[in-house]
């Protein structure tokens, strides 16, 4: 009887210590997988953030560029008007599709709300009639294309303003 009781402790222990090890490794994988996933999402929002901020940057470079050469003469060989409205025009686009992908990755109204404001902000340059007043949509254009990468940085888990 002796022999039985000794087998069947053997048994139940190394079922429970099955059963300890399956449950511990469970846990350890899905914390695994949970670190994973976050941390892809966290490189998705840094890459999509600072696309859409450069596009940002391109897209002002651009009305830039066309409104120098519309209203104050400034083209260089082979460059004509149209041809850098087309390109003004393409990196603006280029800017939507980048505030799109920023958009699908971020839980924030707050920050779509600043991507947005941020690409009207340049769009008005192109609606500026002389110097005096593109002087100031210059200035907040630059200031909010700033202040979206402000914020933005606040939504990328790990980071930490330490300035």
């Amino acid at each position: 009887m002796e022999v039985v009781a000794t087998s069947l402790v053997a048994v139940l222990g190394t079922l429970l210590g099955s059963s300890l090890t399956y449950v511990f490794q469970r846990r350890t994988a899905l914390r695994a997988e949970q670190f994973t996933r976050g941390e892809r999402l966290r490189q998705e929002r840094i890459d999509a953030y600072s696309a859409f901020a450069g596009a940002l940057a391109n897209f002002r470079r651009g009305q830039m560029d066309y409104w120098f050469a519309k209203h104050a003469d400034r083209l260089t060989d082979g460059e004509s008007v149209h041809d850098l409205q087309r390109e003004a025009q393409r990196l603006r686009a280029a800017d939507l599709e980048a505030m799109f992908r920023a958009e699908m990755l971020t839980p924030s109204p707050e920050l779509d709300a600043k991507g947005r404001q941020a690409l009207r902000a340049i769009d008005l340059i192109r609606e500026t009639d002389d110097r005096d007043t593109l002087a100031p949509a210059r200035d907040a254009s630059r200031s909010a294309i700033y202040d979206f990468a402000a914020a933005a940085r606040h939504h990328i888990p790990g980071l930490v303003d330490s300035r």
